[in-house]
């Protein structure tokens, strides 16, 4: 035989020397959920090992993930129904609780960048990502909502904002705003390519913030369409996003490296709660092993062409290098 692929595999040292793929905790960005109050830690009931923290432990955390060498956090604010309303209005009060616990962070430690999540869900008391009026999800008027809650962040100090809600033109809409009020150092991670998807249960349950009525299906995109994100992408693109953002990561690695292949900008995958419950759900039956695991989905969501990876596994994974 001329050519015997196991030759590149005959040590740890050559399989080493040709890898393909590098993962590392750079490539990380770890979700993070925070509540009202003193002193809290609260477990989120099907995410083990994911806590929602109030300000105070929330810091403590940071530091301990930034002894890891994590470096990029993407905050989440869990509210209680009586902050919330179908204008979502707490979303860009200055004093709620998510532009303080942005503004302590960045206080305290100042060289960590903050991705935060700009959609109407945590602080609507109808649990959609856009203004409803008549059962309709309304787009054009969603925007001016969120180009509030962009501002309060932006002012509160957020390095990276991520627009999750799906709704038409906000990439530009928000852009535009941010650029006239002088944030034009602010980036923009457009949640692109954001799937109508079962995977996002777990999430919902730490934020409490499902849907009081139907669905996000008119907004978010059909699971079985592929050439629809390559059209929101360029729009995307075209309207100024920093990075492109597809979301669940391990069902949509196709739409990941898709992205890669046709734009010059980083690609974000999110890999989601429920991505993430599952895996720690069948290690904890002993169906798999949890680490390796673990590392293999990682390693393939970058083999797929993320540059950057959203994922609950990321201070467990920075652990585990550390062994």
């Amino acid at each position: 035989m001329l050519r015997r692929p196991r030759r590149n595999r005959k040590s740890l040292v050559i399989r080493n020397l040709v890898e393909e793929t590098q993962l590392s905790v750079q490539h990380l960005i770890f979700p993070i959920f925070i509540i009202e109050g003193d002193n809290q830690r609260k477990e989120v009931a099907s995410m083990s090992g994911i806590y929602r923290y109030s300000i105070d432990l929330l810091l403590e955390e940071v530091a301990a993930c930034q002894e890891l060498g994590i470096r990029t956090f993407a905050p989440f604010p869990a509210l209680t129904d009586d902050k919330k309303d179908p204008l979502a209005q707490e979303g860009h009060n200055p004093d709620g609780l998510f532009p303080t616990a942005i503004r302590r962070i960045k206080e305290v430690f100042p060289d960590v960048c903050l991705m935060t999540d700009i959609a109407m869900d945590p602080y609507s008391s109808d649990g959609h990502d856009g203004l409803v009026r008549d059962g309709e999800i309304l787009n054009d008027e969603t925007l001016e909502i969120l180009g509030k809650m962009a501002l309060a962040q932006a002012e509160a100090g957020t390095d990276m904002l991520g627009p999750s809600d799906m709704m038409d033109g906000r990439i530009g809409y928000l852009r535009k705003l941010l650029d006239e009020h002088g944030f034009t150092n602010v980036s923009i991670m457009a949640y692109t390519a954001k799937y109508a998807s079962a995977f996002y249960g777990p999430f919902r349950d730490a934020l409490d913030s499902a849907p009081k009525s139907g669905d996000k299906k008119t907004y978010q995109m059909n699971p079985a369409n592929a050439r629809e994100a390559l059209m929101e992408a360029q729009l995307d693109y075209e309207e100024g996003a920093d990075m492109l953002m597809v979301k669940p990561a391990l069902p949509y690695l196709d739409i990941v490296q898709s992205l890669k292949a046709q734009f010059p900008i980083p690609i974000a995958a999110y890999q989601v709660s429920g991505e993430y419950a599952m895996i720690k759900a069948a290690a904890a039956n002993g169906w798999l092993d949890g680490k390796k695991t673990m590392e293999e989905s990682l390693l393939s969501i970058r083999r797929a062409g993320a540059d950057i990876i959203l994922t609950y596994f990321a201070k467990e994974y920075a652990q585990w290098l550390k062994l």
